[in-house]
This record gives structure tokens, C-alpha cells and sequence, in this order.
């Protein structure tokens, strides 16, 4: 992907955020941080802890406000909007992979994410089949029936991936995605990862403190000190 060819899904300009936590005692998380994330580019935000990672990805996925600054998707201002039209975005627009995957203990691997898909706008029909095509696509179409239980972490993982699919959104964020696997299992997430950004073209923006994620990755975005550091972006 050339600069020229680039398209800019995702911006981040002079982002400030700070936390307080006591009368006087405040913690900048951001001090004016400004990145671009590319259509179809898989990236990753990589630094020390306390550098602003997790700060930065809540406020690109319309989690939280800054303090000051904007947040651009698909050509569109977003830091700004009132709360309903922020949830139409992040159940339609954004898709999220957790560490600890989020699915609901009670629900099969297909309801977990066809429920996304239905919060959507999607009949319960339209919602499943959707959902039986993302299971099959991260390698569970034969685990549909299967509680969050009844599987291992690699394939927990796989169906919160499919449900952060299931709608096909500009982009999907991942904080720390195989944070809660071991080695070979964070592998093959990493692998399935880029294949369907290769397949599909999806844009993924990973957190990650692995440098095997970034090395997978076509950019590492370097944080410290609430700021995107000299050269990150290269």
C-alpha cells in the first residue's frame, strides 16, 4: 500500500485526557496525541504501561471523550455526538476484541454473536445467518451450540472475533487480544487475524505489549508518555 493509495479510516488529532485522582493530583494519559490508521492496514499500538495505549484505543472506539482534540471515522467526526448516535457507531461502525473476551457465559457461540448483529438492526434470522458465516469464517462452524464453558481460550477468543465482525464495521480495535493465551494459541489468533485482513480487507488496530503481534503487523505505532513517539508511525 502506497502513500498514495492510502485512505485514512481512522484519526486521532491532538488528543488530550486527563484523569483525576485526588483534589490535586491528576494523571495525563494524553498529551496531544494524533495518529492515522489506513483503510485495510492491520497496525498495532505498542509502549510501556502508563504510555496511554488504553486510553487511546477507548477514545478512538467512541468508549470515552478527550479532554480536547478529535476523532475522525470514515470521514466523519465523532468524538462530538450525543450517546445515541455513539451507540448506532460502536455496534455498527466498530468492532471490539478484548483480553478477556466478554461473552456472555449463559449463551452458545452462535447467540453470542448473532445477539451483536441483532443490536444492529438485524432480524433474529438474518442475525444468525451472519453469524453462522463469522463462526465458519475464525474456524467454529462446527462449535455453534457451544457455551463460552465448553471452549477453549484460543476459541473463546475466535468467536469474540467473529461477533466484532459479524457487522462488517470500518474497523475493528483490539486491546490486548491474546494477552490471556499462551504462545502458540496467540500465534494462531495473530495469523487468523491477518488473513482476514488480507481476505477482507479489514482494518484492525491492535494494543498489544507482544512484539510478535506487531512484527504481524503492518505498522507499529509507538506510545510514551500520552504521546505518539518520533518515527512511531513508520
Amino acid at each position: 500500500m502506497t502513500g498514495e493509495d492510502r485512505k485514512t479510516i481512522l484519526e486521532a488529532r491532538n488528543l488530550h485526557k486527563r484523569y483525576q485522582l485526588g483534589k490535586n493530583n491528576y494523571v495525563h494519559a494524553l498529551r496531544g496525541a494524533s495518529l492515522e490508521i489506513f483503510d485495510g492496514e492491520m497496525a498495532a499500538i505498542m509502549g510501556p504501561s502508563g504510555s496511554g495505549k488504553s486510553t487511546m484505543m477507548h477514545i478512538l472506539g467512541c468508549l470515552d471523550r478527550p479532554d480536547e482534540g478529535e476523532v475522525w471515522l470514515a470521514g466523519r467526526r465523532v468524538d462530538n455526538l450525543g450517546g445515541r448516535e455513539l451507540t448506532a457507531i460502536r455496534s455498527r461502525e466498530i468492532g471490539f476484541v478484548f483480553q478477556g473476551f466478554n461473552l456472555i457465559p449463559t449463551l452458545s457461540a452462535l447467540d453470542n454473536v448473532a445477539l451483536a448483529a441483532e443490536y444492529a438492526g438485524a432480524s433474529r434470522r438474518q442475525a444468525r445467518d451472519l453469524a453462522k458465516q463469522e463462526l465458519s469464517r475464525v474456524g467454529l462452524g462446527e462449535r455453534l451450540d457451544h457455551r463460552p464453558s465448553e471452549l477453549s481460550g484460543g476459541e473463546q477468543q475466535r468467536v469474540a472475533i467473529a461477533r466484532a465482525l459479524v457487522n462488517d464495521p470500518a474497523v475493528v480495535l483490539g486491546d490486548e487480544p491474546t494477552g490471556d493465551l499462551d504462545s502458540a494459541t496467540s500465534d494462531e489468533i495473530v495469523s487468523m487475524l491477518r488473513r482476514i485482513n488480507e481476505e477482507k480487507r479489514t482494518t484492525f488496530l491492535l494494543v498489544t505489549h507482544n512484539p510478535e503481534v506487531g512484527s504481524a503487523c503492518d505498522r507499529v505505532i509507538d506510545m510514551r508518555d500520552g504521546i505518539v513517539g518520533a518515527g512511531a508511525t513508520s
